[in-house]
């Protein structure tokens, strides 16, 4: 590996490259870490779990421990990325949860299960750890495009993570699903050791990077409300979850597709942000980052008025999907803004601190959504949504012009 300014340029001219390799892999593993959706249930059973209340609880622990664990540990990684380089940390996550998904495929009990999966969490981190990649080295006039085009891949990774979870087992068996998953993430980690570049922190940048707090950030205002937003935006799309698929029986004549539509109504969002995130990243670029964060959460405010009164299910469906494509654009600037706010050898750290943010999104959101609509109905969580999502438009106008003023 070069080091210091050679390796600075090195970096720079292997950005794109870098990229490709981060995008394929986060779609890799983050496919792997959601496959299992579709049979983890089944799974649960064969480790010996016979009684159906049980079933649901054991594969609500076992999936919700990944993303637990992941949240407990990215500031972590950040931290050490920053220290130690980016690409060590996709190496440690590709391998180690290559081991674990392994692994999975050989488990004797649901405890056995549990434990692997929080595994994967402590472990794994690969995408987050590509953001941080992408998001250091790409030049800032190209940042919201390719921070875009990385988020496209992740939310595509949990669009068809379920859908080959559904098909494979058929195939070659739960055991056989989890150990080829295992296999291909194999494979990133060979690419990722052999095609990423990166040039390696001297042992003097080392010492620097590791007495770097937030008290060398000159204004952490910016940081804070990207923080808070990457937290609304999972509250904004998984405040839903809870209550889909109870809204949308209302809106079905026959009850034998209600699941098909609710299952359709949940990705609607998540293609429409993979179909805007590369392309509003890159309209970022040109008029400002705050600019698409204010207008993406504005835009999604109003979306989810409609969403409260709907009397079909092809409406409820057209509104998700406009709703992903001003969302998608999210992610990217969230990260692009943290980025131009933070020293170098901060940014793994804050980037981490984002990611646990997001994944606190994702459990309050559900939390939230079942509460409000057991409680008020379920309009009540799209408007109490759409207030939130209003404040937060409000809340980043506000920031942007005193980060402007400054």
């Amino acid at each position: 590996m070069l080091e210091g300014r050679d390796g600075a340029r090195d970096s720079e001219t292997h950005w794109q490259r870098n990229l490709y390799v981060c995008l394929v892999g986060s779609f890799t593993t983050i496919v792997s870490m959601t496959l299992l959706l579709p049979f983890l249930p089944l799974y649960v059973e064969q480790l010996g779990i016979s009684d159906h209340a049980a079933i649901v609880q054991w594969s609500g622990v076992a999936y919700g421990a990944t993303f637990f664990a992941a949240a407990l540990v990215a500031p972590v990684w950040g931290r050490l990325a920053d220290r130690y380089g980016r690409k060590l940390m996709l190496i440690r996550a590709s391998l180690g949860m290559a081991i674990a998904m392994s692994l999975m495929g050989m488990a004797a009990d649901v405890w056995q299960l549990t434990a692997l999966r929080l595994l994967v969490g402590l472990a794994g981190g690969y995408a987050s750890g590509s953001t941080i990649l992408v998001a250091t080295q790409t030049p800032k006039a190209r940042s919201g495009w390719a921070l875009g085009t990385l988020s496209s891949g992740i939310m595509a990774g949990n669009l068809v993570g379920p859908l080959i979870g559904g098909a494979l087992p058929p195939l070659i068996g739960i055991r056989g699903t989890f150990l080829a998953a295992g296999g291909v993430i194999f494979l990133t980690f060979l690419a990722t050791c052999f095609l990423i570049r990166e040039a390696r922190p001297t042992k003097a940048e080392r010492k620097i990077r590791a007495r770097i707090g937030w008290s060398s950030i000159s204004d952490p205002r910016p940081i804070v409300a990207m923080l808070v937003t990457g937290t609304l935006l999972m509250v904004a799309n998984m405040s839903i979850e809870p209550i889909i698929t109870v809204y949308v029986a209302q809106l079905v004549a026959d009850p034998a597709n209600v699941t098909l539509v609710a299952g359709v109504v949940m990705s609607a969002a998540a293609l429409g942000s993979i179909l805007s995130a590369a392309r509003l990243g890159q309209l970022a670029d040109r008029v400002g980052h705050w600019n698409v964060i204010v207008g993406a959460l504005a835009v999604s405010a109003l979306l989810l008025i409609p969403q409260a009164f709907v009397t079909a299910s092809w409406q409820l469906v057209l509104l998700r999907f406009l709703m992903g494509l001003a969302l998608g654009g999210l992610l990217p600037c969230i990260t692009a803004v943290i980025r131009h706010n933070v020293p170098d050898g901060l940014a793994g750290t804050m980037l981490g601190y984002a990611t646990s943010a997001q994944y606190t999104g994702q459990v309050i959101g559900p939390v939230l959504g079942g509460f409000f609509g057991g409680h008020f109905g379920m309009p009540s969580v799209f408007l109490g949504t759409c207030v939130l999502m209003a404040v937060g438009a409000l809340y980043n106008w506000r920031a942007r012009t005193v980060n402007e003023e400054l």
